[in-house]
């Protein structure tokens, strides 16, 4: 299919925001490496971070295809208002039920929208969710299982993990930020839009938190943090991105 300028451009603007998230959330992840409650979970997040930020790389890799600069300048040499992933990933990690319960909300949309990816009618991205969206859907059954267990393993577990989801929940939220260019994408037949992985996340969290004794925050609170799709971020960001590109600027020769 060809496309048009301007919706070459489109497509590049939903390209950026998933790298984005793929990228921040795969080095936020990564700091608990050595880290880990136990061996597993150290392994687990270590494979996890590694996995999004290959993810991250190969939509780079596409977007320099498109005309943009190579991933390494994409991944390291960007200021914060020039990135374009929700508050959500960009936040410190926290304690553990923050990590666990950030990777469970944002995997399981992450997984759908890589389903949905898979038919798009831009071939390099389609092709690209088929491939990928198996590690996600490891991602996703190791996020599933903790809020499961620790859901249900004791009054404490279980108070800690549903506070915690009270909390994240607004910030979980600004995942489905729409874009300038909602219509056109389904137009296009490219993506079929914010509101469609919205209201299918959340059928598929639903089940998953009653299974696990835990329960949505109240529709009375919610109230989304918009804002990182449009380059507005929290104070976390920048910090985190001069971190990142430290020894690429020391070494720009330097290979993810």
């Amino acid at each position: 299919m060809n496309y048009s300028k301007k919706e070459i451009e489109i497509i590049k603007e939903l390209l950026f925001k998933i790298a984005d998230d793929q990228l921040i959330i795969g080095h936020r992840n990564s700091e608990w490496t050595g880290l880990g409650p136990i061996i597993e979970e150290d392994i687990a997040f270590s494979s996890i971070a590694q996995d999004k930020i290959g993810h991250a790389q190969a939509i780079y890799n596409i977007l320099h295809e498109l005309g943009e600069a190579d991933a390494d300048t994409l991944g390291f040499l960007r200021n914060a208002n020039e990135f374009r992933n929700c508050h959500f990933v960009e936040y410190p990690i926290g304690e553990y039920d923050f990590s666990l319960m950030r990777n469970f909300l944002y995997n399981n949309a992450e997984l759908i929208r890589f389903e949905m990816l898979s038919g798009s009618s831009f071939e390099p991205i389609a092709k690209l969710a088929k491939k990928i969206k198996g590690e996600i859907k490891y991602h996703v059954m190791h996020a599933d299982t903790w809020i499961k267990q620790l859901g249900k393993a004791t009054e404490e577990s279980h108070d800690r993990m549903q506070k915690t989801l009270n909390g994240s929940f607004n910030l979980a939220l600004g995942i489905f930020e729409p874009g300038e260019y909602e219509e056109a994408l389904r137009t296009t037949k490219v993506f079929n839009g914010e509101r469609v992985l919205f209201d299918s996340w959340l059928s598929s969290i639903e089940k998953i938190l009653e299974d696990s004794t835990l329960k949505l925050p109240d529709r009375s609170t919610w109230n989304q943090v918009y804002g990182g799709r449009r380059g507005a971020h929290s104070d976390y960001l920048q910090p985190l991105l001069d971190e990142m590109a430290e020894v690429f600027r020391i070494d720009p020769t330097t290979e993810w």
